[in-house]
C-alpha cells in the first residue's frame, strides 16, 4: 500500500497555512545519501578533520582530452544558442549507431531523446507511461531514483528482492511480485549501483518473457554498461571489457524497452550533465514535449563533445576500466581479510557492497561509526532501500593511495568492535 505522505518540513520565510503546504507528490522525496554524507563530511573537514572518501561514485580520472577540446572548440565556433529539445540530430545519429553496434538491434534517431544526464531518461519515460495507482517494480538494494520517479509518477512502488550476491533479482520472488501485482513497469540496473552486481542473460531473457506474459515495460538503467570487468557473454578469460546483456538486444523486446544511458561514468563527463535514452518512438515524442516544458534542451557545446566521445578513440575509456578492476580486485581482497566482512566481487560498476551484519549494529550506526570515529564516509546500505540492512557501500574510484588508507581505516575501526 501507498505511505502516507508526511507533512513536509517547515520552510523559513514560506507564507502559512495552505500557502506552505507542498503537493502530495513530493512529500515524500529524500535526498541521495551521498549527498547528505558528503555534506556531513565536509563539515568535518571544516573542523580540521581529514576524511577519506568513498562515498561518491564520481570517476576518478579526468575528461578525455579530445573530448574536452571538441567542447571548447564548439564553445569558441559560437555553438551556444539553443538546439533541439530532444537532442541535436548529430549527436542522436552517433548514439543510434553505437546502440545499434553494442546491443545488437537496429536503433533509429528517431527512437533517441537525448537529456542533460541520464536522471531525465529515467524519470520522463516513467512519467510518460506510469499512471495513478500503477504498481512498478524496482531493486531493492537499488538507485534511490527509482523510487523517487514512481512515486512522483502517481505509482506504487514495489521493491524486489536481490539474490544475495547482488548481481540479480532473487527471480523466484521476482515471478511472484509480478503475478501478485500486475506491474505497468519494471525497472532494471545492470551493471547495478549500489551492488555492481552485473544480470546473467538468462535473467534479462526471463524478465522479457514476463514482460511480453504480463504486458508491462521494461526500463533499463544500462549507465554503467562499459564497466564491466568480467565478459558474461564470452569465455574469453583474456577479455578484460566485458558487457553486460541488454534487454533492448533480446528479439522482439524493443517495443517495449526504454534503455538509459550516458557520458557520466564511461567517459568521466558527470559535470558535463549529458545523456540518453532509447525508445519506442511515440514515446520519444511525448517525452520529447516533457523536454520541452521542462529543462528546454541541452547545451548544443556539450552534445559536441559528446559526439566525440563516441565516435573518437576510446583508448582512455579501455585504460579506465583495466584500472578500475585491479582496484577493485585489491578492495574485495581487502575487505574479505577483515574479520566478520564478506564482499561478493562485482562484476561492474565500481562500488563493493560488503556485509557488514556479523557485528550486530544497524547499517546506519556502521557507516555513522566509520565517519566519526575512523574517518571514512561510506553510505548505509539502507540509503539504497530496506534490504540494504546489514551492509554499506563503497566506491574504488579514488587513487590506489587512497584506497589503502580507506580500507586499513575500516579494519582498524571493524577490529576495535565487539561481535
Amino acid at each position: 500500500a501507498r505511505r502516507a505522505p508526511r507533512r513536509a518540513a517547515p520552510v523559513v520565510g514560506a507564507a502559512s497555512g495552505d500557502a506552505a503546504r507542498t503537493s502530495d507528490r513530493v512529500s515524500n522525496l529524500q535526498n541521495e545519501g551521498a549527498y547528505a554524507v558528503l555534506a556531513k563530511a565536509t563539515a568535518l573537514e571544516r573542523e580540521g578533520r581529514d576524511i577519506v572518501h568513498l562515498e561518491i561514485g564520481q570517476p576518478g580520472f579526468a575528461t578525455p582530452e579530445h573530448v574536452v577540446e571538441a567542447g571548447v572548440s564548439a564553445i569558441r565556433g559560437g555553438k551556444t544558442k539553443y538546439a533541439a529539445p530532444d537532442g541535436a540530430p548529430s549527436l542522436r545519429e552517433a548514439i543510434a549507431a553505437h546502440v545499434s553496434t553494442t546491443r545488437n538491434v537496429d536503433v533509429r534517431p528517431e527512437e533517441v531523446v537525448v537529456g542533460p544526464g541520464a536522471k531525465p531518461g529515467l524519470f520522463f519515460p516513467t512519467l510518460a507511461i506510469v499512471n495513478e495507482g500503477d504498481k512498478v517494480v524496482y531493486p531493492d538494494p537499488g538507485f534511490p531514483t527509482y523510487r523517487a520517479m514512481i512515486e512522483v509518477a502517481g505509482g506504487i512502488p514495489v521493491p524486489a528482492p536481490l539474490r544475495a550476491d547482488g548481481a540479480s533479482f532473487d527471480m523466484a520472488r521476482l515471478s511472484d511480485l509480478v503475478r501478485t501485482h500486475k506491474p505497468r513497469l519494471i525497472v532494471l540496473n545492470s551493471p547495478a549501483n549500489p551492488t555492481g552486481g552485473v544480470m546473467p542473460r538468462a535473467d534479462v531473457e526471463e524478465v522479457v518473457r514476463l514482460a511480453e506474459e504480463h504486458d508491462f515495460w521494461i526500463l533499463s538503467d544500462e549507465i554503467y554498461s562499459r564497466l564491466v570487468y568480467e565478459n558474461s557473454e564470452s569465455d574469453d578469460e583474456s577479455d578484460a571489457r566485458g558487457k553486460a546483456f541488454s534487454a533492448i538486444s533480446v528479439p522482439g523486446a524493443k517495443n517495449r524497452v526504454v534503455l538509459v544511458d550516458g557520458f557520466s561514468k564511461t567517459y568521466c563527463m558527470t559535470g558535463w550533465r549529458l545523456g540518453w535514452a532509447v525508445m519506442p518512438e511515440h514515446l520519444a515524442r511525448k517525452v520529447e514535449l516533457l523536454a520541452v516544458h521542462s529543462y528546454g534542451c541541452v547545451a548544443a557545446f556539450t552534445q559536441e563533445a559528446g559526439i566525440a566521445a563516441l565516435v573518437g578513440p576510446q583508448d582512455d575509456c579501455v585504460k579506465m576500466v583495466a584500472e578500475y578492476r585491479r582496484r577493485r580486485d585489491f578492495v574485495v581482497k581487502a575487505l574479505n581479510a577483515i574479520d566478520g566482512v564478506e564482499c561478493p566481487v562485482p562484476e561492474g560498476a565500481f562500488y563493493a557492497f560488503p556485509d557488514v551484519s556479523a557485528f550486530g549494529k544497524k547499517s546506519q550506526e556502521i557507516a555513522d561509526g566509520l565517519l566519526y570515529d575512523a574517518g571514512v564516509a561510506v553510505l548505509p546500505g539502507t540509503d539504497f532501500g530496506a534490504n540494504g540492512e546489514g551492509k554499506i557501500r563503497l566506491s574504488y574510484v579514488g587513487d590506489t593511495a587512497t584506497l589503502e588508507e580507506g580500507v586499513r581505516r575500516i579494519k582498524a575501526y571493524f577490529d576495535g568492535l565487539e561481535r
